[in-house]
């Protein structure tokens, strides 16, 4: 599964860089995973097994929490069993359609 997900405080009092040090945080544990992932301006994303990858996101959370009395988490999923590889095959797969001048396939 692939899941992108953004974490941050919520209600926090503190210095101007507390924000970006709760998500250094949760990012911190995402990379120490292991796991496959990304992170860009707006989410972090993350590749692996339902449990594995929930775990890490749970853990993630759980950092933020330290930072501010309430969590913000927003998750969006893609859910495909016996799929790996696909963090940059849907990438890749859309790329090559750009470069055909073609739409993606349904379902991409």
């Amino acid at each position: 599964m692939l899941v992108a997900f953004s974490v941050a405080p919520s209600g926090a009092e503190g210095p101007e860089g507390s924000v970006h040090d709760a998500v250094a945080a949760a990012v911190r544990i995402v990379r120490e995973s292991g796991l496959p992932n990304r992170t860009n301006s707006m989410f972090t994303e993350i590749e692996g097994e339902w449990d594995e990858v929930f775990d890490v996101i749970r853990r993630a959370t759980e950092a933020v929490g330290a930072y501010g009395p309430r969590v913000s988490l927003v998750l969006k999923a893609d859910i495909r069993p016996g799929r790996t590889g696909e963090l940059d095959g849907k990438v890749e797969r859309l790329e090559a359609a750009l470069k055909r001048g073609e739409a993606a396939p349904e379902g991409e």
